[in-house]
């Protein structure tokens, strides 16, 4: 089961990390963008860690809003809800 989340938190974490580098060419190309919404469901799902180092190496999407804040909300209640998993 372990290896399972980790394969899976590996993987969901590359393919955000590919995803914003993707907008990010588009952005620079001028062309049709990928919906916030998709890159923050990719963090929701695990792709947290990825997104924030994908922000931070590639410098793409540091300080839009709201996208920044909800990017936040979402990796503190993964943060909380492992806590309360590691309680359990």
């Amino acid at each position: 089961m372990l290896t399972a989340v980790f394969c899976w938190i590996v993987i969901v974490n590359a393919w955000t990390v590919l995803r914003f580098r993707q907008d990010k060419a588009r952005a620079v190309a001028g062309r049709r963008r990928i919906p916030e919404a998709d890159l923050l469901g990719l963090a929701l799902i695990g792709g947290s860690p990825g997104a924030f180092a994908a922000r931070h190496v590639l410098r793409h999407k540091t300080r839009k809003e709201p996208f920044s804040t909800r990017l936040m909300l979402i990796a503190a209640a993964q943060v909380g809800a492992g806590g309360v998993l590691l309680l359990f």
